[in-house]
């Protein structure tokens, strides 16, 4: 007892000292970004007062403009593939530098963007909402805290799963060590979507350069004038930790940009559309790299008898509008059972009601603007077609005094009753405000509902039973599941997140999207070395003897065997083979 009580002591002295370091504040510089060129000179503050310009062209530039007011941003280059694999060529340069570079390093980078974000999440939202239409609070909620929590959880847990993991060896192999080892590996290539134009760009940035890599990320068409701001911020903390310049990029074009970095990088990440995805996989499987896709989805949710009404019914608006209705991995489709469907419907109208879309600066709005052009055209499509199949319109949102001229660029919420699976608005995607509510009688009849969809990101099952709502989602086919709650997995950076189906593969965030941006490498070595090395058994050296086969039949036998006895008696028919060619060679050399 004598022996342990100074190792408990010193363990103990060791977590205290832990402990204090970490409530003890790093010394974490600030950076200046200079944002003279994007802050708004007030004109969502004067109601009417919108800029009309011209629809969208693939060109040689990228137009940019505000959809709430449809004021004129400016414009960045559309790049061409002869520029594209020339920025990625300086980051793979700086990538070679970068690999070097110590864990700390990489965590006091971190530190410093967080410390950024932290004391300007006004502008970060603000360009957020300029750039894509979305309230403030929308902004705050899906881009500033998902960052925050995935820079916290890489800074607590991000070296642990990037250090060499030791395996078990197997029987034949107990003489060995076995490790897997994450190793960089090399570019990182991401074409991003535009409703969350700041997390889109941080979330694959920061698991690429935490472990090692460069990164080179294309944002949308309809999200560039934030994206490269963006840019700024990044590449001041590289600067102040004394990172090599070009290890993290941002490009801007269309098509024939995204084509071209995927052909030069060596893993492409891609969050967007099933039919651009699947163009993705056909350009990549040229130079045969890794992808990642997360190509939306449909997701259900699903309330119910026993639940509180006000209480879900809030957060299936909040899931159903978020990020003025452009959201990912949204809500899409409701499933509330028959007993209160009514009572349901007429809480999530009252909510629908009190909501007014508008220019999202003004501060008085609960809802933005649609991002892209003439989306509310097939919101309006989506919504007519359901009509015209038996639907109804149980209640809907307003729009604010915003002009005559801009009602496009805006759309109302509204609840949809009396829906069906052959509607499209239950089946295709619509990234809108749009609440489609539909009865179910049974558990059972609400898993096969939900799993009614080609595409499987989420869901969300809610129950007075937790046991209850658990068994409906386990049985439900998507990469995450809310039980009692909407979205939260994705709150949990600890987790992976991803979708089957059309929904795409592999996952980003957590511990598998870090390893995700990794060469993982399988590593043997000798345990004892130099004591104890591997030899081949003279029975089957070169030229293998007359028993070869029988010895190692009987080593099978002595390893894998089901039953002790077996093993044993196996195992000395091998010694005693071993021992005959050892014999055997001896009376050779006599002779």
């Amino acid at each position: 007892m004598a022996f342990w009580w100074p190792l408990l002591i010193v363990a103990f002295a060791y977590a205290i000292c832990r402990l204090l370091l970490m409530l003890i504040p790093s010394n974490v510089p600030s950076i200046d970004v200079d944002a003279s060129d994007v802050l708004d000179d007030g004109n969502q503050t004067r109601e009417n007062s919108f800029i009309y310009i011209p629809s969208r062209r693939q060109t040689d530039k990228v137009q940019c403009y505000e959809p709430a007011t449809m004021k004129y941003l400016g414009y960045f280059p559309a790049l061409k593939p002869d520029e594209v694999k020339e920025r990625v060529a300086h980051a793979r340069k700086a990538q070679k530098i970068w690999a070097q570079s110590s864990f700390k390093l990489r965590r006091q980078f971190l530190r410093i963007l967080l410390k950024y974000i932290i004391e300007h999440q006004d502008l970060i939202c603000e360009i957020s909402s300029r750039d894509t239409g979305k309230t403030m609070v929308d902004a705050s909620l899906g881009e500033i805290m998902t960052t925050c929590e995935k820079i916290i959880w890489l800074l607590s847990e991000g070296e642990k799963w990037l250090k060499p993991e030791y395996r078990s060896c197997g029987r034949s192999m107990i003489h060995k060590t076995a490790k897997v080892e994450f190793h960089p590996l090399g570019v990182i290539g991401a074409i991003v979507s535009w409703n969350y134009p700041f997390h889109n760009i941080f979330n694959p940035m920061l698991a690429a350069v935490f472990s090692g890599n460069s990164i080179v990320i294309k944002v949308s068409e309809h999200a560039s004038w934030s994206g490269c701001f963006y840019l700024r911020i990044i590449q001041a903390a590289l600067a102040a930790v004394g990172a090599p310049e070009n290890l993290v990029e941002v490009i801007t074009g269309f098509s024939e940009t995204g084509e071209a970095l995927v052909s030069s990088v060596d893993k492409i990440i891609f969050v967007g559309s099933p039919g651009v995805g699947r163009m993705i996989m056909r350009n990549a499987a040229d130079t045969l790299i890794p992808v990642t896709l997360e190509l939306g989805g449909k997701d259900a949710f699903i309330v119910c008898e026993d639940v509180d009404v006000p209480h879900v019914a809030q957060i299936a608006v909040r899931g159903a509008l978020q990020s003025s209705g452009q959201n990912c991995a949204g809500a899409e489709r409701f499933y509330v059972h028959k007993d209160i469907y009514s009572s349901f419907v007429a809480e999530v109208v009252k909510i629908v009601k009190s909501v007014t879309a508008g220019p999202p600066l003004l501060g008085k709005y609960d809802m933005g603007a649609i991002c892209m052009q003439e989306h509310s055209e097939k919101l309006q499509s989506l919504v007519n077609d359901a009509l015209d199949k038996g639907a109804e319109i149980a209640g809907r949102g307003s729009v604010g005094n915003i002009g005559e001229g801009a009602v496009d660029q805006y759309f109302p919420p509204t609840v949809i009753i009396n829906v069906n699976h052959t509607m499209k608005l239950m089946q295709e995607e619509a990234f809108g405000p749009i609440l489609p509510i539909m009865k179910f009688s049974s558990d059972g009849e609400a898993v096969v509902l939900a799993n009614d969809s080609k595409y499987g990101l989420g869901c969300a099952v809610f129950s007075g039973s937790q046991r209850r709502a658990k068994e409906i989602a386990s049985q439900i086919r998507s990469g995450v599941a809310a039980v009692n709650d909407f979205a939260s997995t994705y709150m949990c950076q600890s987790l992976p997140f991803g979708g089957v189906k059309e929904s795409g593969f592999g996952r980003f965030a957590g511990i598998e999207g870090l390893r995700a941006c990794c060469l993982i490498k399988s590593v043997v070595e000798d345990r004892w070395w130099p004591f104890i090395k591997t030899k081949i058994p003279k029975p089957i050296q070169y030229p293998i003897s007359e028993n070869g086969y029988e010895f190692q039949e009987s080593l099978v036998k002595a390893l894998y065997g089901l039953h002790v006895w077996d093993r044993l008696r196996a195992l000395v028919d091998v010694l005693k083979m071993l021992s005959e060619n050892n014999a055997s060679k001896g009376n050779k050399r006599t002779d």
